[in-house]
């Protein structure tokens, strides 16, 4: 039985679970809301919140899981990658914990975390070696997994996350933060073949992704029009309403608009799954991970149900940052004793390899 703590961007996190693949309970505290009127994450705000939170989201996991902090088998905590900030509180709640009911400590890297995401819920239709994409608003990752979860890097992006570049192009148009859902949402609606986005030709490791060319066309491709009325209406609908429906963006959003954001999700989706397609065959993968928020979208899980190899995805409260993840990648970590002491610290920029 693994306690999970997951704080290393904007959602504090805490989860219960047993042998690494029942999830006797998943909470979660959510900063949306408050990081949402400055169109992005604070990371000063983060902290505070997270300081906030810490105390009940874990009591809260506790208790839905019926157990007591002495009965558990570890802690398992993020270390990295993240906010400084932000990783502190969760290792240092984790570590008084671990300290008080004399529970072992483990480290999890957060980008593990999301691979063990798929694996807790596809175990046993997950062939290796697999291809691991992690894709979220802050990494856009491919590895090379073999069994025992070794794993290898085959390619990574050079500049904007894959989800960053969403939410990016959508704060750019007027659909505010967190914009990568509103996107997938209204994409359906638009000719994902209206506006042409060339892929771009990596020099050196062609597996690396790049993100910062196709925001940059965006951004052409509004100062080619006059838009400054749209994007206004937009900006005042979401100050008259946080969470606006469908319906209400698209009373908003002409139709030029609307294709232009169906074809930059699909040149986004192509740009994944063509690179992924390319480092599976290289490496002889037999299976498909993909995981991270924007494995919520909807046009990357219809475009991977085509995909030659097996394609596998968390369920959506698994896909955002969550502490099941966590817990559930510690696992095999506490099967070989592979435990912290309290010398652990935040690595804002610690590697998976």
């Amino acid at each position: 039985m693994i306690l999970g703590i997951e704080s290393s961007c904007d959602e504090t996190a805490a989860a219960v679970v047993a042998d690494g693949v029942e999830v006797r309970s998943n909470v979660v505290a959510s900063q949306l809301d408050i990081h949402g009127r400055w169109g992005g994450v604070v990371p000063e705000l983060a902290s505070r919140e997270h300081l906030r939170a810490i105390v009940p989201v874990v009591r809260d996991a506790l208790a839905q899981a019926g157990v007591g902090g002495r009965s558990l088998s570890a802690i398992a905590v993020t270390e990295g990658p993240g906010l400084v900030g932000s990783l502190l509180v969760g290792i240092t709640y984790a570590k008084a914990l671990s300290l008080a009911w004399g529970v072992p400590l483990l480290g999890v890297n957060h980008i593990e975390g999301h691979i063990h995401a798929v694996v807790m819920e596809h175990r046993e239709q997950l062939q290796f070696p697999a291809l691991a994409l992690v894709v979220s608003g802050g990494h856009t990752h491919m590895f090379a997994v073999t069994e025992g979860f070794v794993y290898r890097l085959l390619g990574r992006t050079r500049d904007d996350a894959a989800g960053e570049a969403f939410d990016k192009v959508a704060k750019l148009l007027g659909f505010g933060y967190p914009g990568g859902p509103v996107i997938d949402r209204l994409a359906p609606y638009g000719n994902p073949k209206a506006v042409r986005f060339t892929t771009p030709n990596m020099k050196g490791n062609t597996l690396d992704f790049s993100f910062s060319g196709i925001k940059t066309a965006v951004l052409r491709w509004t100062q080619a029009r006059t838009m400054e009325e749209e994007i206004a209406a937009r900006r005042a609908l979401l100050r008259e309403t946080p969470h606006p429906t469908v319906e209400q963006w698209r009373a908003v959003t002409p139709q030029a608009t609307l294709d232009l954001l169906a074809s930059f999700q699909r040149a986004v989706v192509k740009d994944l799954l063509g690179r992924a397609t390319e480092a599976a065959r290289a490496m002889g993968a037999k299976s498909l991970i993909v995981s991270g928020g924007v494995a919520c979208n909807s046009g990357l899980r219809a475009a991977a149900g085509a995909f030659y190899l097996p394609a596998f995805f968390p369920r959506g409260e698994l896909s955002t940052d969550n502490a099941v993840m966590i817990a559930a990648a510690g696992f095999p970590k506490l099967a070989r004793q592979e435990f912290a002491d309290f010398s652990l610290r935040a690595k804002a920029n610690l590697r998976l390899v």
